[in-house]
């Protein structure tokens, strides 16, 4: 299949800058195969879905990860801007950097600092010792463990997508949207946006339903941000990225299917691990690993019943995974009908409810 097999119109405006509020009034486009499409709110789900259903939420939690500061080489400095990526050792980390051909190893980076050298607060200094094929620099930081961290935090922003940032810069009320209320392993520079929109009483109305729930962790990394640039499809190569399922939660999701129940991941970053740590036969077994799972039409889900989602970019790796999952031509039906309805979309936008293929809910 080709990239512009993906394509569609988006209005500008039907981009969320800001979420709804409270979170569970978005709106939730329900979607079936060889049945209406439905318009309810996150705030009906309870009632969308069955006793013994179990929804997988991904726990991970963002870190400010857009750090901006200078390059210094030869006494001569640059203004540049990181977005972390991926961490690979206690000082170290891989980040998208702009301007990031101008970088070279050996150069200093100074996080904080100013144009005219100046600095905003404590150090933040990193020196650059490579550069990886899809354009990550590798940063080696003067500071490791929980002193790296803390730094981070102080000078960082919180990383958002860039359809966002691009007609707003981050604020503090962005430290609180851009987090799910379930988060609790640091490591993302992007958020599970389907958990955005789950709220405690949401999540108590859904107990109170028998509907269960189970949590998985995927660090999300820069790479969900950037764009598809191959023709064919097939020649992408996804960014990998680490996930881990305990064994007490693998157990947990396959009793609860044994029971009857569907396993419904909340967001693409939950079915992507699940699909990750699957079998032929649905089993989910336990995991730590990294994945680079790329999920196209044509792939068998083994994992995943129905799916919460958000709605995406055009000709990006999330509409195809959902094209896959609910077939190409239901998704681009529904995607036209959630631009005629006015549904927000991306990161702060609206949610969709999504059933396989041949599924009928």
């Amino acid at each position: 299949m080709r990239l512009s097999d993906f394509d569609f119109d988006l209005p500008e405006e039907r981009i969320a800058l800001r979420p709804a509020q409270p979170r569970d009034a978005a709106k939730l486009l329900v979607v079936r195969p060889q049945a209406p499409l439905e318009d309810r709110i996150v705030r009906d789900l309870p009632d969308l879905l069955s006793p013994g259903d179990v929804l997988v939420f991904n726990d991970t939690r963002v870190i400010p990860a857009r750090l901006t500061g200078i390059r210094d080489r030869d006494g001569l400095t640059v203004p540049v801007e990181a977005t972390l990526h991926r961490r690979e050792a206690p000082d170290r980390w891989t980040a998208f950097m702009r301007p990031g051909k101008r970088l070279q190893p050996g150069d200093r980076v100074r996080f904080g600092a100013t144009s005219d050298g100046a600095c905003e607060a404590a150090a933040l200094d990193a020196t650059v010792v490579g550069k990886g094929e899809g354009g990550e620099v590798a940063l080696a930081f003067d500071l490791a463990g929980p002193m790296l961290d803390e730094a981070v935090s102080r000078h960082g922003a919180m990383p958002l997508p860039p359809y966002i940032a691009a007609k707003r810069g981050e604020d503090s009320q962005d430290r609180r949207d851009y987090q799910t209320v379930f988060a609790q392993h640091d490591g993302s520079v992007a958020a599970p946006t389907a958990g955005l929109h789950f709220t405690p009483e949401l999540l108590g109305r859904l107990a109170e339903r028998r509907i269960g729930h189970a949590f998985v962790t995927l660090h999300v990394g820069g790479g969900t941000f950037l764009p598809v640039k191959t023709d064919e499809i097939r020649d992408h190569r996804m960014h990998p990225e680490f996930g881990e399922i305990s064994a007490e939660t693998a157990a947990a999701l396959n009793a609860a299917r044994a029971g009857g129940g569907r396993i419904v991941p909340v967001g693409t970053t939950s079915l992507r691990l699940l699909e990750s740590a699957a079998d032929e036969h649905g089993v989910v077994h336990p995991f730590a690993a990294e994945t680079a799972i790329f999920i196209t039409p044509g792939h068998r889900f083994r994992a995943a019943d129905a799916l919460v989602t958000n709605f995406h970019l055009p000709k990006s790796t999330l509409f195809m995974l959902v094209s896959a999952f609910a077939g190409p031509a239901v998704m681009r039906a529904a995607y036209a009908h959630a631009v005629a309805r006015s549904y927000r979309f991306y990161s702060y936008g609206d949610a969709s409810l999504l059933f396989p293929a041949g599924e009928g809910g």
